[in-house]
């Protein structure tokens, strides 16, 4: 957001301020205040004007405006009302330079999840990629997946959802106590980089936030913000969930521990489908690196336990 527009509507949220006002403390002319706030209210800023001068009256848009402002996070905000993916144009504004980029969108029409799943994307859910350029080896990267299921959780939480972590990058609400769940959100990180180091990352969310169940596919067994706790007010939503994602991508140290006490995949018998075959056996733990630890016992009745670090898991009923 322009810095200008921004000191402008600081100072309005504090109360009726004066154009000429204005004008002084911002060292600008009094026309160029009445041209911002013009292009505030055409960003839907609810700005009103009376005889003790102009005034922030409320911030119920959702667009790249609306969520930069008052939003604690070093991310600048490209908003689109219908997009195809936003990891799509995040993944360009990447290739292009960019970091520290949210895209954000009303709607997608082409979105997927992993290995190119599609993704139900419908107007009212919260849809975000984030651009970063993280410090980090290749095998560091899942760490980012972790903390924005993390941040995911945490304001869906804050909105009055039960939600829980699924491994690897579901953000789910438990049914009953024995591992079952409906799905709320989903993560797709992807990366560009060398041996040895991270050129880029691309952390794509999408929250069912004002959705209806109803329209969403039958099949994905998923639940929305609005079918568990009512609307909620997506720029506020969007705004924590960035928020916390700064905190824990700048405190890898605290993902773990955050994680941990978000799973719901942690004490689960699980099925994980991977390449190199199937693991069945109990989710104990996560590694350092975000791989999923799971004790197994083979046909011979010995334990013995294996770290996972990719596939589809499954909770099963226990036995």
């Amino acid at each position: 957001m322009n810095e200008t527009r921004r000191a402008i509507l600081e100072a309005l949220a504090d109360g009726p301020v004066s154009g000429p006002a204005l004008a002084d403390a911002l060292d600008v002319s009094r026309a160029a205040v009445w041209k911002h706030i013009e292009e505030l209210r055409d960003a839907d800023f609810e700005i009103e004007s009376g005889s003790t001068g102009y005034e922030l009256a409320a911030v119920d848009a959702y667009n790249g405006p609306a969520v930069e402002f008052g939003l604690e996070a070093p991310f600048s905000v490209e908003y689109h009302d219908s997009i195809g993916s936003t990891n799509d144009r995040a993944r360009e504004l990447a290739a292009a330079g960019a970091t520290d980029v949210a895209v954000l969108a009303d709607e997608q029409t082409g979105g997927r999840g992993r290995l190119e799943r599609e993704w139900s994307a419908p107007s009212g859910g919260v849809w975000v990629s984030v651009v970063a350029r993280p410090d980090l080896t290749p095998p560091e990267a899942p760490l980012y997946t972790l903390a924005a299921a993390v941040a995911t959780a945490r304001a869906a939480r804050e909105a009055g959802v039960d939600a829980r972590i699924k491994w690897p990058n579901d953000v789910v609400v438990p049914e009953g106590d024995d591992g079952s769940y409906r799905k709320l959100a989903g993560i797709l990180t992807e990366m560009e980089g060398e041996v040895d180091r991270v050129q880029w990352l691309v952390v794509g969310i999408g929250v069912n936030a004002n959705v209806d169940v109803d329209d969403l596919p039958p099949e994905a067994n998923a639940t929305s913000v609005r079918e568990e706790a009512g609307d909620v007010d997506r720029r506020v939503f969007v705004q924590r969930l960035l928020e916390e994602f700064d905190r824990y991508r700048t405190d890898l140290e605290s993902v773990l521990p955050a994680w941990r006490d978000l799973a719901l995949t942690i004490g689960q018998r699980v099925r994980v489908e991977r390449q190199s075959g199937t693991v069945v056996g109990e989710a104990v733990d996560v590694t350092d690196a975000g791989a999923l630890v799971i004790e197994t016992t083979d046909e011979e009745g010995a334990d013995g336990r294996v770290a996972v670090s990719a596939g589809d898991c499954e909770h099963l009923r226990p036995v």
